[in-house]
């Protein structure tokens, strides 16, 4: 029974459907067509894991939510810039996301008066509550533009609207194509690439149940 788990849900026509299903009804839009807002709020995950050595250097996993949070703010769609300093309890990176974010932002040319992190966070959950903490001590309204990924979005609105924001989503680094994979013969092989992302897509839809954000 578990051999046919495994390779059912390293097929990757299952794989598709099934973060095709966690990521509806989202669809990618361009920057210039994103509202504005009192803050860009860019939520960790993208992962800047630590590379082995003794030099003190961060490589990039998947920085879609970066760059876009970066965009939005040069394209003027809010006046505040917020990272959120995602960790692990079981890591030792000796920066969290957040920290990263700000500093190669600021490197890019961002005012660091724009920029603000949270402290250090563990799940979508404790970002809204810091997020929330934070703009209160500014004194913003509570319109947000929320950066993450599509196939996490749905979950994160619920967490953010529970916090009493207005969340204007805006959602990236997709798992699924506009363009059909599935008459590839490679979809129909078992590989370790679909599993991955049929386990990030389970993970996900259980997250949604253990949070009540469906």
């Amino acid at each position: 029974m578990i051999i046919f788990f495994l390779w059912t849900f390293s097929i990757g026509f299952v794989a598709d459907l099934l973060c095709k299903f966690a990521e509806f009804p989202w669809q990618r839009i361009d920057e210039n067509d994103a509202p504005t807002a009192d803050a860009i709020i860019v939520l960790s995950g993208g992962g800047r894991p630590q590379a082995p050595g003794k030099s003190n250097i961060y490589e990039w996993d998947d920085p879609d939510r970066y760059f876009a949070g970066i965009s939005l703010f040069q394209k003027g769609k809010a006046p505040k810039l917020f990272f959120t300093g995602g960790t692990t309890p079981y890591g030792k990176e000796s920066k969290d996301e957040g920290t990263l974010y700000k500093e190669h932002a600021i490197s890019l040319g961002i005012p660091p008066s724009a920029i603000s992190t949270t402290s250090k966070v563990v799940n979508t959950a404790e970002e809204a509550i810091a997020i929330r903490r934070n703009l209160n001590e500014i004194n913003s309204s509570s319109e947000i533009l929320l950066v993450t990924s599509a196939l996490h979005m749905k979950r994160a609105i619920k967490l953010f609207e529970r916090q009493g924001f207005l969340v204007h989503p805006f959602p990236v680094d997709f798992k699924t194509s506009r363009v059909s994979r599935w008459q590839s013969p490679y979809q129909w092989i078992p590989n370790s690439g679909s599993l991955h992302r049929s386990s990030y897509a389970l993970r996900e839809l259980i997250g949604r149940i253990i949070y009540r954000s469906w």
